[in-house]
């Protein structure tokens, strides 16, 4: 049984806005006014993001994608190259953060673009 208070807002479209920087709700304007900061409102459509609540959720999304990711392409590395270890104490740590840094912002978007399409925290209609 679904609410279709809920249902009209379809969770793909809004996230794949939300990863690419977009107004979940209209997809026109920028959702962020900087690098981790929403905009107030979207200058597009009016939807409020000032009382967006992604919290941490976003960088737990990075560091599980991020450990997944380069785990496998370091034990590779070291099986094929045996890079020395000085090496590798410059590039592991570099490639994770680059990495971090442009994941951040496409996660932070997603979380609130399924916050918005699922009407929580405070992006659904008063309930009677």
């Amino acid at each position: 049984m679904s609410d279709p208070a809920i249902d009209d807002r379809a969770v793909a479209p809004a996230v794949m806005r939300g990863l690419g920087g977009r107004c979940p709700a209209c997809g026109q304007a920028r959702l962020f006014g900087r690098f981790l900061k929403p905009a107030a409102t979207c200058p597009g459509c009016g939807q409020d993001w000032s009382h967006q609540c992604a919290d941490d959720f976003p960088a737990y999304l990075v560091i599980i994608v991020l450990g997944h990711l380069l785990l496998p392409i370091v034990i590779e590395v070291n099986h094929l190259f045996a890079p020395a270890m000085g090496v590798q104490m410059l590039l592991w740590p570099l490639l994770a953060a680059t990495l971090a840094l442009l994941l951040i912002q496409p996660a932070k978007g997603a979380v609130i673009a399924f916050q918005w399409a699922r009407r929580m925290h405070g992006f659904g209609a008063p309930r009677p």
